[in-house]
């Protein structure tokens, strides 16, 4: 079985077409012109702002023009990630998906269902003629993975409808009515590089096998990251033993935990068994505190070439330490909405950079605003103490919750009667733009919801067949028995 033998098979046919359009975050320029094509082969208006938002609009079907206009939302880019071992471009390749049992998946990248399942059911909205609802707006924002810029960029009257559908959550059978806000926090360190000694032996400290995920919607399940596995073994290595730094290098992207990470070192070769020794102890404490929830996890030393350069010991000592103060994961729950993440943070990335400098990419998210900036600020303190530029993102603001909504009403409705079970009313800790529309048109009443994904922002983002059709079903149910003005 592949795709285009899936239902409903109108949402996999344009899902299978999304895939084959490149969409990295911030190059969103081929899935424009898909986006444009699209309208022009089935007559559909469109419009695009400056910040290469699109808007399509589809007038009522006969009998439900009285009803209000409803704004369907999804975002066009995709987080791109992909295994160390896996070859393949971002920006030209099309994904390759493959059915697995219960789930679609892709072959060694992010499959972009997150958010590419969302726009996949707008198109297939606006090219039926079979589907009765009132008049409609398709709202498709770029940008959203990395800042949510598209969604800041908005202007106001943009669009005209007073109900927003978010398709950007990742649970069948939940309705989202709030979501975190985020910041992110960024440090620099500059270096000094020194030639390396010939006299050292130089090896190469890998962390691979972990699973990482989303940075929010993940975050409390102790998944491993990285970035701090990797920074562990430096700190432990610099209380017993003399080393050179010459390269480090873990994570990608603000909002995914760091599933790989690396580090080049120089030892005397007096040292090299012993410090071997140390990191097989450590690599089977790790095993063990990951065993339930990332059993892969791989530490592994392997011999390298002599590098050029080291980086001096100095801001070595002071890397080190910032990173391993520095906090990462659930900072506190909710005391509103029983096992919600509150406030969390993410040491996302550790790179190099151009001009002798390291740059450290964090992200905090929290549901109340304050929260947020404190743990900003405690992130942003960990670096300043250890004399880095520290420098901070706007932000965006969370979504609060509304049980009074009266879209959620009629979606809760809607559930109930087609599947006879309640739908569970959620608060998520990831970033929906939801927020920032909030800001521009105060009075939207807005909610969440989509089929169920797993381990998004990952190798392993998946998608669970059977659930595409239950959400197609509810969402296409709901247009239909919006209440009339």
């Amino acid at each position: 079985m592949n795709i285009t033998d899936l239902k409903p098979e109108i949402v996999w046919k344009f899902f299978h077409r999304i895939t084959q359009v490149p969409r990295p975050s911030k190059k969103e320029g081929k899935i424009i012109q898909y986006l444009e094509s699209f309208a022009k082969e089935y007559g559909i208006a469109i419009k695009k702002d400056k910040a290469g938002n699109i808007l399509m609009t589809k007038p009522a079907t006969p009998g439900y023009e009285n009803l209000p206009v409803v704004i369907l939302q999804s975002h066009m880019d995709m987080v791109c990630e992909k295994n160390s071992d896996k070859v393949f471009d971002f920006e030209n390749d099309p994904i390759q998906t493959v059915v697995d049992g219960d789930w679609l998946r892709a072959d060694g990248t992010t499959l972009g269902a997150d958010n590419g399942i969302g726009m996949a059911a707008e198109l297939a909205i606006l090219a039926s003629d079979d589907i009765e609802h009132g008049p409609i707006e398709c709202l498709f924002t770029v940008d959203e993975e990395t800042g949510l810029t598209g969604a800041k960029a908005l202007e106001a009257g943009f669009m005209t409808g007073e109900i927003l559908l978010n398709l950007d959550s990742e649970d069948e059978g939940e309705l989202f009515i709030g979501c975190a806000g985020g910041k992110d926090t960024q440090a620099q360190f500059f270096y000094e590089e020194v030639a390396a000694p010939e006299d050292l032996q130089y090896f190469r400290i890998d962390i691979k096998g972990l699973k990482g995920g989303h940075s929010g919607s993940d975050i409390h399940i102790g998944l491993g990251n990285a970035n701090k596995i990797l920074v562990r073994f430096l700190y432990l290595l610099k209380q017993k033993f003399d080393f050179t730094l010459c390269a480090i290098d873990g994570g990608n992207l603000r909002n995914a935990i760091a599933r790989e990470a690396y580090a080049v070192i120089g030892l005397n070769d007096s040292d090299k068994e012993d410090v071997r020794t140390m990191l097989n102890v450590f690599a089977s404490n790790i095993e063990n505190e990951l065993k339930h929830v990332d059993p892969d996890v791989q530490l592994s030393m392997q011999s390298t070439d002599r590098p050029a350069t080291y980086i001096n010991h100095a801001i070595t000592e002071k890397l080190i330490y910032a990173l391993q103060a520095c906090p990462h994961g659930v900072i506190s729950m909710s005391h509103d909405i029983e096992g919600l993440v509150e406030t969390s943070t993410n040491l996302a990335s550790v790179k190099m950079k151009e001009g002798n400098t390291i740059v450290v990419g964090t992200s905090q998210r929290s549901s109340i605003e304050s929260s947020k900036i404190a743990v900003a600020n405690q992130v942003a303190s960990t670096f300043l103490l250890a004399n880095a530029t520290v420098t901070q993102g706007d932000g965006y603001p969370g979504w609060a919750p509304d049980p009074n909504s009266k879209i959620l009403k009629v979606a809760e409705e809607s559930y109930k009667r087609l599947f006879n079970k309640e739908p569970k009313n959620m608060a998520i800790h990831a970033g929906l733009e939801c927020g920032l529309f909030l800001e521009k048109y105060p009075y939207l009443d807005m909610i969440s919801f989509g089929p169920t994904l797993r381990d998004v922002h990952s190798p392993n983002e998946r998608i669970k067949i059977e659930t595409v059709a239950l959400w197609w079903e509810h969402l296409v149910d709901l247009l239909k028995n919006i209440p009339a003005k």
